[in-house]
């Protein structure tokens, strides 16, 4: 396999652990967040901008990469590392998620996909096997199964369907993958079933992956329950190999998920809310576009310590919001990854010290106030 994962330090009273991902790219450690490029890029970022704040790995979208600019420019190019200029680890998802989502333009039956584009309707035929001949072309350091997203909510009958197709699909992805320096990462669906669930990860465990995904949730569902399902599937995957939880961003939840045994987090949250003028801060949500922060000339966070809190005030930065001013996005941006990015850094230090609950309980309470004037 060309990945290896080392357990270095576990929470003597949760299932988190902290560890260390060693791939064609690099070292990463664990548990940690991919900062998403959709489209071969973090938006509003530079490769060197990421590094800076401490992102080791990103995420790349495959329906997206394949539909624009193409697998064969990005081939031409010398792999999606190469083209993007990020020596760093990638892991590419399927493109499932973004082809169950396409709603009306698409046809899903046990062979594939057949989906029109949602930018400029032309016809494509996703199988299994296209999906992975895809990601080889990439070139990521990890590559995921194609499979099934049922959305939420969704009835048992129809998460079950998704399960079986996902298994079967598995199987083929196994099959098609021949890359040596990409690992491939198979996925557990099940929606809120946890019978499904239980099924689901049997079968995706016995045909044997590098790691191992827990994907159908946070698609809509009360956090609450998908902590529930959480606590109930992560031990169902095998100890010795990472453990992701696709599309989980914010957090609280990431805490909920470190605490539960994931490794691995992606989600588009930390950059799309920045776009809208919405950051994280020690105490909460901030909207930064409202009016009360017109003549606030306190950084976003006082305990931050990234480049937008060293240097910009709450009022220059509403100023660049409301005006649709590129820099604005820009130091949204990369105050909330930084945010996000420290916050795991912390998660680790406090699973190799022993001390995770202390420090979550203390994170939270700040967290989930309100900041007052």
């Amino acid at each position: 396999m060309s990945i290896e994962f080392r357990i270095v330090a576990r929470s003597s009273t949760t299932r988190a652990r902290a560890g260390r991902l060693l791939l064609p790219h690099g070292e990463v450690s664990t548990p940690v967040f991919m900062p998403v490029g959709t489209q071969g890029t973090v938006k509003a970022m530079t490769p060197e901008e990421l590094k800076a704040i401490g992102a080791k790995m990103i995420l790349s979208n495959t329906y997206h990469l394949f539909l624009r600019p193409g697998p064969k420019v990005i081939g031409g190019a010398g792999g999606l590392h190469t083209f993007m200029h990020w020596d760093y680890p990638i892991l590419t998802d399927s493109g499932g998620f973004q082809v169950m989502s396409l709603g009306g333009l698409r046809e899903i039956s046990d062979e594939g996909v057949l989906f029109r584009s949602h930018i400029d309707g032309s016809s494509h035929f996703f199988t299994p096997e296209k999906a992975i001949e895809v990601q080889e072309i990439l070139g990521s350091d990890i590559a995921m199964a194609f499979d099934q997203c049922p959305p939420y909510p969704c009835d048992w009958a129809q998460v079950e369907k998704a399960v079986v197709r996902t298994s079967l699909w598995a199987e083929r992805c196994q099959l098609a993958h021949h890359r040596s320096d990409q690992s491939l990462f198979g996925i557990v669906q099940g929606g809120t079933y946890l019978d499904l669930r239980a099924r689901s990860a049997e079968a995706i465990v016995s045909i044997g992956f590098s790691g191992y995904a827990i994907g159908g949730l946070s698609v809509g569902e009360p956090k609450e329950l998908m902590y529930e399902v959480l606590d109930f599937t992560v031990p169902l995957l095998p100890d010795d190999r990472p453990r992701y939880l696709m599309g989980v961003g914010s957090p609280d939840a990431l805490i909920e998920g470190v605490k539960l045994g994931i490794d691995m987090f992606d989600c588009v949250l930390p950059t799309r809310i920045a776009r809208n003028g919405t950051v994280f801060t020690t105490f909460g949500k901030l909207v930064i576009r409202n009016a009360r922060y017109a003549e606030d000339f306190r950084p976003l966070d006082p305990e931050c310590e990234c480049y937008t809190c060293r240097h910009f005030s709450r009022a220059y930065i509403r100023h660049l919001i409301k005006a649709n001013e590129i820099l604005g996005m820009r130091l949204t941006t990369l105050h909330n990854l930084f945010f996000i990015l420290r916050l795991m850094e912390r998660l680790r230090q406090a699973i190799v010290e022993d001390n995770l609950e202390p420090f979550a309980d203390q994170f939270l309470k700040r967290y989930m106030t309100t900041e007052r004037d």
